[in-house]
């Protein structure tokens, strides 16, 4: 019998959960910790900041959902990882594991800039929930006395979605409320144009990014580094400064705490590395997915900008990590899978919005050019959003991963999430587990 550890309860770890106890037979035990009670659907907090929803209509009680379906859960902080020991310190307690899945998501680096996070310094963001509701009371003020509004995010900043949907939905609101013509709106991305998502090669995003803010006299300003904030202005490297009454920046991410403590575990930003499974390279008894995975960006910019990691992609990983570690187990009889990374992300600006689509997200090394890539615009986009919103929670009430009719739905829109590795792969694998690491390739 093994005992598998999941670490986050988010829009990976538990969905993730969910799979292994679906590929694995009952002897095999599995544990989900997270230091938040909730599931949060984190893709909806920009509406939270604006009042367009409430945080409890998405949120979870994460021991209510897992109860009786033979996940023991553990609510607390994870203090320390001894991946030598296979243990980890939870409180008081000491945890033993045989695999241990880190799906933490994102901690947030905001030391990164002066002035940087609502809480010792003066912008605001939408990365977690308690953040969100931060962003909403302020907001709420901001509406008694609007003034100058920036938007964007700060050098190292990835996932730049948020960012365009908190900017041209405070456009939406603040025309609904006729409040727009009191307010400035300017959007600042160290992005070297808007729409490169941290990715590049997006085909037409660019062009309909930069429409959309023209349209919605929105100022923009691309390539751009902040340095320092004060209370009433932002400051750029090439010495410009724009004053604001309200600003969200997207902060740059980090790797939580207790796995930047483990020597040799993480990248210098407390990343993990993983081999084409999701393995770590130097502990094979250690699985990672979503924001905590290393990936490197597929080209340089002047400014850096992180690789975007998405709820799809997080999926793709997650189911990539159950089979793996299921056939590690010796449960299931395939060949190993790797995560296809392919992003689907829906931007709602309220009377309209963007679909984003990257096939892969990490172009193929060799050619550098990916399947597909993407941008359609329409008012549609929000009412998909919502209703996925609406699935994804309804999933995790009902205990399901990917269902069928999802993974059906993704084949008939030419996507998967993963991908059988081939047998020289599987070689090259085994070859690489001894020591050598793979950053953000494909098979």
């Amino acid at each position: 019998m093994a005992h598998i550890i999941v670490i986050g309860a988010g829009l990976g770890g538990l969905p993730t959960a969910y799979e292994l106890r679906h590929l694995l037979p009952k002897q095999h035990r599995i544990t989900l910790i997270s230091d938040k009670p909730e599931f949060t659907f984190i893709p909806s907090l920009p509406h939270v900041a604006f009042g367009l929803t409430s945080l409890e209509k998405i949120q979870l009680n994460v021991e209510k959902l897992v109860k009786n379906r033979a996940i023991d859960w553990v609510l607390g902080q994870v203090a320390a990882l001894n991946p030598h020991a296979k243990q980890i310190t939870v409180g008081d307690k000491t945890i033993d594991y045989d695999y241990a899945v880190i799906a933490t998501g994102a901690s947030l680096k905001l030391d990164a800039i002066p002035g940087l996070g609502p809480e010792g310094g003066y912008t605001h963001s939408v990365c977690n929930p308690h953040h969100a509701l931060l962003a909403r009371e302020a907001w709420k003020e901001f509406e008694q006395n609007p003034g100058a509004l920036v938007v964007g995010a700060v050098p190292g900043a990835s996932c730049m979605g948020p960012a365009y949907e908190f900017a041209l939905l405070a456009d939406y609101v603040l025309r609904q409320k006729r409040l727009r013509n009191r307010v400035s709106i300017t959007f600042v991305t160290p992005e070297p144009y808007a729409g490169h998502l941290g990715i590049g090669g997006m085909a037409n995003s660019g062009k309909l990014v930069t429409q959309l803010m023209q349209e919605r006299n929105v100022e923009l300003i691309e390539n751009a580094a902040i340095i320092k904030i004060d209370a009433e202005r932002i400051c750029l490297a090439d010495s410009r400064q724009l004053p604001f009454k309200y600003a969200m920046l997207l902060p740059p991410f980090c790797g939580a705490k207790f796995l930047r403590d483990v020597p040799g575990l993480t990248d210098a930003k407390g990343f993990l590395p993983v081999l084409p499974t999701y393995q770590h390279p130097d502990f094979p008894s250690i699985y990672s997915l979503g924001v905590t995975v290393e990936l490197a960006p597929p080209e340089p910019t002047p400014i850096p900008s992180g690789v975007p990691k998405t709820g799809q992609m997080t999926e793709s990983m997650g189911m990539a990590v159950a089979h793996n570690l299921a056939r590690e187990l010796g449960e299931i009889e395939a060949a190993p899978v790797t995560p296809t990374l392919g992003a689907i992300c829906m931007a709602d600006f309220g009377d309209t919005g963007i679909l984003f689509v990257a096939n892969p997200v990490l172009p193929d090394p060799v050619t550098g050019k990916r399947r597909r890539a993407f941008a359609v615009r329409g008012w549609w986009v929000s009412w998909i959003k919502t209703a996925f919103e609406k699935f994804f929670l309804a999933k995790m009430r009902l205990g399901m991963s990917i269902p069928w009719f999802e993974r059906l739905g993704l084949w008939l829109l030419g996507l998967s999430l993963t991908e059988p590795m081939s047998a020289s792969r599987e070689q090259n694998l085994e070859m690489k587990k001894t020591g050598g690491r793979v950053q953000g390739t494909l098979p």
